[in-house]
């Protein structure tokens, strides 16, 4: 075997390794023709100098021949194996969530070519089948977050995608619709109404509807998938506008409210100044006429005052200005400020502030204005000679500050709505005793600027009790100044 030059080696004087397949198949296939050539010379020189028949002559020559053709055959079955073991070596990687793993090395020949466009498909196939799951996962992630309900179905109509929302809109079985036709899971007859119509690649209106044994109000878009004939699918998404109707509802009624507010007492005015300024009256008529307009000057006066400390409080613009209060001290001083209207009914307050209740900090102005209006409230509503309990106690991290009556109760139907702006129960009552309606809207802005809430209810024996929670907040004792 001849030396290898000095070009063969590297820099280092290593012979550089040889990768097996990168071997040529051409040169093999070379190697073996000239091997069968170089036999075929051989059988000639033997038969002239050997003398042999000629059907022996034959048979030697098919036997050479023969063996000519397997070790071609081995050559090219053994470049041939290395390079199937190859692929699959790389499709085995790709399917095991490794389509960059490094790449192989073929030879220029076809069986090399072939075997490398096989190898960057598999690699291209795993790169498209990772970005499709990514890009599922991610569109699953944003419609798990989103309020609004999602519903895809496709040109069948069988459901292909819903996401939790929805299924919490309209009753759904989750998972369980999928491949389902959306026929067999939503009953609404609006609904599939407009699914049917965005099949056909039409565009519907938008649809609002309650569903069935639901408070909520929802509003459906739905849009074909494709255009025209074509449309492939349809998308349906609701939208829930409950609290928006509602707060629409409540717009509108304090509107109205503020309307009728106002237009009672101007009306009353303008009617005694025309009065007043028509006809010559007695001084004894005229004094009563001036009080009606007084009164009903101060009525408009309490209610814009009203207005604007809701409008004040809902802007967040009154500053906590938090200091030591003593609960037992502010609770009568309340009372002190309603004596006057209480005796008047002959009614009796009862105060009970449990001893464990602590000095807190807290802004007392704003804790008083609460209290007077719910104090002021049930003496409005209370018989003559009946008797308000006014008590508080620790519970746990909180103070409970309770209002009790004797008076006739809430209706069941009106106690979610008692905090509302200018709800009453019976208005005829609240605008007797001069109130505006507000009182008891005020009280919950109030208590919620105090970081608390408030919460009516029924007492078993009869009259309304309202029930104030408080975050407790010791104040710091003082300390004493040295002489």
């Amino acid at each position: 075997m001849p030396a290898r030059s000095g070009s063969d080696r590297t820099s280092t004087g290593r012979v550089p390794s040889v990768n097996p397949m990168r071997v040529d198949f051409r040169g093999k296939a070379f190697l073996a023709v000239a091997g069968v050539t170089l036999t075929a010379e051989l059988l000639v020189v033997l038969a002239v100098s050997v003398p042999l028949s000629v059907p022996q002559v034959t048979l030697v020559a098919l036997g050479i021949a023969l063996a000519g053709a397997l070790g071609l055959a081995f050559a090219a079955s053994r470049l041939l194996g290395r390079y199937v073991r190859a692929i699959a070596a790389s499709a085995r990687a790709c399917a095991a969530g490794e389509p960059n793993h490094p790449a192989r090395s073929y030879e220029s020949d076809e069986l090399g070519t072939t075997a490398k466009v096989l190898d960057d498909t598999i690699r291209d196939l795993a790169n498209r089948l990772n970005d499709a799951e990514r890009h599922r996962a991610r569109l699953a992630a944003i419609l798990a977050g989103m309020h609004e309900g999602v519903l895809v179905v496709d040109a069948d109509g069988r459901v292909q995608m819903v996401n939790r929302a929805v299924t919490t809109m309209l009753g759904l079985e989750g998972e369980a619709a999928i491949d389902r036709h959306y026929l067999e899971s939503i009953r609404h007859p609006g609904i599939a109404g407009v699914l049917a119509e965005a099949l056909t690649g039409t565009v519907p209106d938008l649809l609002e509807f309650q569903p069935a044994r639901s408070p909520l109000r929802l509003v459906a878009r739905t849009a074909p998938v494709g255009l025209g004939t074509s449309a492939t699918g349809a998308v349906l998404v609701l939208h829930d506008v409950t609290e928006l109707r509602r707060a629409d509802l409540v717009r509108r009624d304090f509107v109205a409210n503020v309307s009728h507010e106002l237009r009672t007492p101007l009306t009353a005015i303008r009617g005694y100044v025309e009065a007043l300024t028509d006809e010559p009256v007695d001084p004894a008529e005229r004094q009563q006429f001036l009080e009606v307009i007084a009164r009903q000057t101060t009525r408009m006066e309490r209610l814009v005052k009203d207005l604007l400390r809701l409008a004040s409080l809902d802007a967040r613009e009154e500053p906590l200005d938090a200091a030591p209060c003593v609960l037992d001290d502010l609770v009568r001083g309340v009372v002190r400020d309603l004596s006057p209207s209480i005796e008047r009914k002959t009614q009796q307050v009862v105060v009970s502030v449990a001893p464990e209740v602590p000095r807190i900090a807290i802004d007392a102005a704003k804790l008083q204005d609460a209290l007077r209006n719910v104090v002021e409230n049930a003496s409005n509503y209370s018989p003559e000679g009946s008797r308000i309990i006014v008590s508080a106690e620790r519970a746990g991290d909180h103070i409970v500050i309770r209002v009790e009556d004797e008076g006739p109760g809430l209706p069941a139907a009106d106690l979610e709505r008692i905090f509302e702006r200018f709800y009453r129960v019976d208005k005829a009552r609240s605008r007797e005793s001069g109130g505006t309606g507000l009182g008891l809207s005020i009280v919950k802005h109030l208590i919620a600027r105090l970081s608390g809430e408030v919460v009516a209810a029924n007492r078993p024996g009869g009259g309304a009790a309202f029930t104030i929670t408080l975050p407790l907040t010791p104040a710091e004792p003082r300390a004493e100044t040295p002489i």
